[in-house]
């Protein structure tokens, strides 16, 4: 029954007492300790008990509950917690312990929230793909062949995996999308600066973000009402009769699979039949805005890191070291003119596309999902064009700060999601999962990949 229910149908089983939180939170510790997917680098399993066990007191005591009272989740290793080692996907910090918790896991932990453990990352959260140098490759629960996508690998994985009813991540060009749309799940990157960085990993100031991943628009509608503290699940079952949604047209989606294209289709036809005006809406500079995010991210992340790629250039993977001697090999003056153009660049998509529709219909990604294999650090040519390709289509709505929700719209031919990509305007994340959660109900796209079996290509 618990493998069933999502974040929202889990926390009310808790709440009526059909589930008690202790065999909620036994059940996913039994699924993360037997499972063979790296997503965990850490498990608690002791104070988890402990915290469940607390849970069904304060519940049989008839005390108030909080919205996620009894419900497991498990956090993408880069959100501290006082005390507790934060390794974030590296070995530079594989010892680390932050004297301050992280005010989202606060507000989780207030919510009656139990966190079983950390999950698998990229190092630094760097790389779209799932692979890490120091701790091996989260592999895709549809086909372990493939990729998870990163950098949030281990949450998207442990949520498609059904270990957790939901996790956070974070997003700077794409890392909650990109994992939630190769796993199959639900995935949102808020508009920046909605949720506070405070005691979270930074890598990029000017992009960063937390992000929720869960099974469905409803319960990752909860879990950023708990962050934000604003209500965000009571529009969800509006129909969407009066909202236009723009749908990207193939010109200016540049090289996009087949059938990827196929499925948006279908998309827009399925928003179509619940009400919504559907327009093939122009976004020509798509390229453009990912190339700024590009000059945006990388001297910021150099900058970072300075110190370390001065006296621990070793302990940094190749990849990532290679990529933050990029980013500090730029000129200030490119950088200065980047972050200058993307209040221009906002303006202009508020004032053009965002004009025209309440929200933006496309894909999450251009390509397939790759196999991991073609996508590791000696994939030679292949990998640098697949690796260019993951996040062709995310890192512009990183760059002009806008929500941008994940959700599946098809399956590939070997039986692997595909991610429909849905942005707003700016705050727009509650309308965001209510066109979600419309889309999901109707569709019944999202899928169980433990009773699913994808197949190799």
């Amino acid at each position: 029954m618990i493998d069933n229910l999502d974040l929202v149908g889990l926390a009310e089983a808790i709440a009526a007492g059909d589930i008690s939180a202790e065999q909620a939170t036994a059940a996913a510790l039994s699924r993360a300790q037997n499972n063979h997917l790296n997503a965990f680098v850490r498990i608690q399993p002791e104070a988890a008990m402990e915290a469940a066990r607390a849970a069904d007191q304060h519940r049989a005591a008839g005390q108030p509950l909080g919205p996620l009272h009894g419900v497991p989740l498990a956090h993408k290793d880069m959100f501290y917690r006082a005390g507790q080692i934060t390794g974030c996907g590296s070995k530079i910090r594989q010892d680390f312990r932050p004297d301050q918790t992280c005010t989202l896991l606060s507000a989780l932990d207030a919510a009656g929230a139990i966190e079983i453990g950390q999950l698998h990352m990229a190092e630094f959260a760097m790389g779209p793909t799932g692979h890490n140098a120091h701790l091996g490759r989260c592999q895709n629960p549809w086909l372990p062949d493939a990729i998870s996508g990163g950098s949030s690998s281990g949450s998207g994985t442990s949520v498609a995996a059904r270990i957790v009813a939901g996790a956070l991540g974070s997003d700077t060009g794409g890392s909650v999308r990109l994992p939630a749309s190769f796993c199959g799940v639900v995935g949102l990157k808020p508009t920046h600066g909605r949720l506070t960085p405070a005691a979270m990993m930074p890598l990029s100031e000017s992009l960063d973000t937390a992000g929720p991943l869960a099974t469905s628009s409803r319960s990752v509608a909860r879990l950023m009402s708990v962050l934000t503290g604003e209500p965000m699940e009571s529009g969800l079952n509006l129909p969407l009769t009066g909202l236009t949604i723009g749908v990207v047209v193939e010109q200016d989606l540049g090289d996009c699979a087949t059938e990827t294209l196929t499925a948006l289709d279908e998309a827009a036809a399925a928003l179509r039949d619940l009400g919504a005006t559907i327009i093939a809406l122009r976004l020509p500079a798509l390229d453009h805005y990912a190339a700024m995010a590009g000059l945006v991210w990388a001297p910021e992340a150099a900058a970072l890191h300075l110190d370390h790629l001065r006296h621990r250039p070793q302990d940094f993977g190749p990849q990532v070291r290679n990529r933050l001697l990029h980013g500090l090999s730029m000129a200030a003056t490119t950088y200065v003119q980047a972050r200058r153009l993307r209040a221009a660049d906002l303006a202009e998509v508020m004032a053009g596309p965002l004009a025209q529709c309440d929200v933006i219909a496309l894909p999450v990604c251009r390509i397939l999902t790759p196999l991991a294999q073609h996508a590791d650090a000696d994939g030679g040519p292949e990998m640098d064009q697949i690796i260019g390709g993951l996040s062709a289509l995310t890192r512009g709505f990183s760059y002009l700060g806008l929500p941008a929700l994940s959700t599946p719209m098809g399956y590939d031919p070997r039986g692997l999601p595909i991610g429909l990509q849905l942005v707003g305007r700016p705050r727009a994340e509650a309308l965001l999962c209510r066109v979600g959660h419309a889309f999901e109900r109707a569709t019944c796209l999202i899928r169980n990949p433990l009773l699913t079996t994808a197949q190799p290509s």
